[in-house]
């Protein structure tokens, strides 16, 4: 049930925005314990100076090419998943669509269970609906 918002710099092809999506969702699958299918991503592309980053802050160099990915999650996860979800990620992305590692930073949000309301203004209550 995670959503991921993407940003970047505007002026990447709909080849390299398919990539970086379809990686930020195969590594939720493979690592964050999202089910398949649970895809909700929005992706924001910005003008240079819309996007503000410092190069070197804890870590770097960053490039034009960074990529904000902020995940908000409902389910906990504990701080060894959420690490190995990073480490998991920056590999994909740098598998394609070929983003440095050092350009990703991540934001990993939990949020409560009634935060949420997938359709029809009902809200989720997935402590009850999960399997025991």
């Amino acid at each position: 049930m995670p959503m991921a918002r993407i940003s970047l710099r505007k002026g990447k092809s709909l080849d390299y925005l398919k990539a970086l999506s379809d990686g930020v969702y195969r590594a939720m699958v493979e690592a964050f314990d999202v089910p398949k299918n649970d895809l909700f991503q929005i992706i924001h592309q910005h003008e240079p100076e819309e996007l503000v980053f410092d190069p070197h802050y804890k870590g770097g160099p960053r490039s034009d090419d960074f990529v904000l990915v902020c995940i908000t999650a409902g389910k906990p996860r504990s701080t060894a998943m959420k690490e190995g979800f990073c480490r998991h990620l920056t590999k994909v992305l740098a598998e394609a669509p070929g983003i440095r590692p050092e350009d990703v930073m991540v934001i990993i949000s939990m949020t409560e269970f009634d935060g949420w309301s997938f359709s029809g203004g009902e809200l989720s209550l997935f402590p009850k609906e999960l399997p025991q």
